[in-house]
């Protein structure tokens, strides 16, 4: 939820009627009702109005003139008609809008590449109840288990500690499904196909990356291929081990032998973690489902 309250990639765009093909950026429309607003006194900014009473100004879809005095207008016109979170998006062709925004109260929220969001709470009276955006990064590790009882482990080569043994995987992408992100990493840094089988476990830390939380997601999946290609910019070394070898390997490291152990239980007890796509019944966006299932189900 977070990510949608704080995701301003704004797509104008009636709302009603919408269909089963409803696009990620229409489904924040829809989520935030947002509407272009049209009755404003001269001199202050149009902008898009959103079910919490706030305003989104898009740095490239309004005239700037004397942005400053318009600016001044605006907050004016905002504050005396009791509006709550005043969003600026500010493209790079208009950055010069920044140091004025900054004097006048606003703080930075978000950036990407071509843009940068800053955002000032107008009420005194209430507390800024506005999210963070995204602090945590997601990665998925492959558990492949091959029909001879071989896992599947890398050396990377730029890795912590030399020499050691680990399962592949990365992080996921923008947009990217937890179980297309870590077939693709397999893919990628081995060359093996491989399907899923079960989530296997999810570790959670943090002070990572861009002092990021980080939460790592193990997939255990089953080879549709054996023939390996290392990746050579990322991987020193690869190779089918045998399960006993990599639970007593002095360069495995405890959690990763904790991943295989589980993996293994799991198959012992006929149990899996399973994903289901699902879509959202308001937004009209898949989402994925994870909950336990029976293996049992599966030969019905």
């Amino acid at each position: 939820m977070s990510k949608l309250l704080t995701t301003l990639r704004l797509v104008p765009r009636t709302l009603r009627n919408h269909r089963a093909t409803t696009s990620a950026a229409d489904s924040r429309n829809i989520f935030h009702k947002y509407r272009k607003i049209m009755d404003v006194p001269g001199g202050v900014f149009k902008g898009l109005s959103d079910r919490f009473n706030g305003v989104t100004i898009v740095s490239n879809e309004e005239s700037a003139g004397d942005f400053g005095k318009r600016l001044t207008s605006s907050l004016d016109y905002w504050i005396e008609n009791k509006r709550r979170a005043i969003w600026f998006k500010v493209h790079l062709d208009q950055s010069d809008w920044i140091p004025i925004l900054t004097k006048n109260g606003f703080v930075f929220h978000h950036a990407k590449n071509d843009f940068v969001t800053l955002l000032r709470w107008l009420p005194t009276h209430e507390k800024v109840n506005i999210p963070v955006y995204s602090h945590t990064m997601i990665g998925v590790g492959g558990a492949v288990l091959s029909d001879n009882n071989e896992v599947l482990v890398v050396s990377e080569r730029y890795s912590l500690i030399p020499n050691s043994w680990k399962l592949p995987g990365g992080y996921v992408e923008p947009k990217e499904n937890l179980i297309d992100a870590v077939i693709r990493e397999v893919r990628e840094e081995t060359g093996v196909e491989a399907e899923f089988e079960t989530v296997i476990s999810l570790r959670h830390s943090h002070g990572g990356s861009y002092d990021c939380s980080d939460m790592y997601v193990v997939i255990g999946l089953r080879p549709k291929t054996l023939e390996l290609k290392r990746c050579e910019r990322e991987i020193s070394k690869l190779a089918w081990m045998p399960v006993e070898e990599y639970l007593n390997h002095e360069n495995v490291h405890e959690t990763n032998r904790h991943f295989i152990k589980k993996f293994l239980d799991y198959r012992k007890l006929g149990i899996k973690i399973d994903c289901e796509e699902k879509r959202h019944q308001t937004l009209q966006k898949l989402y994925n489902l994870y909950s336990a299932k029976s293996l049992k189900d599966d030969s019905c």
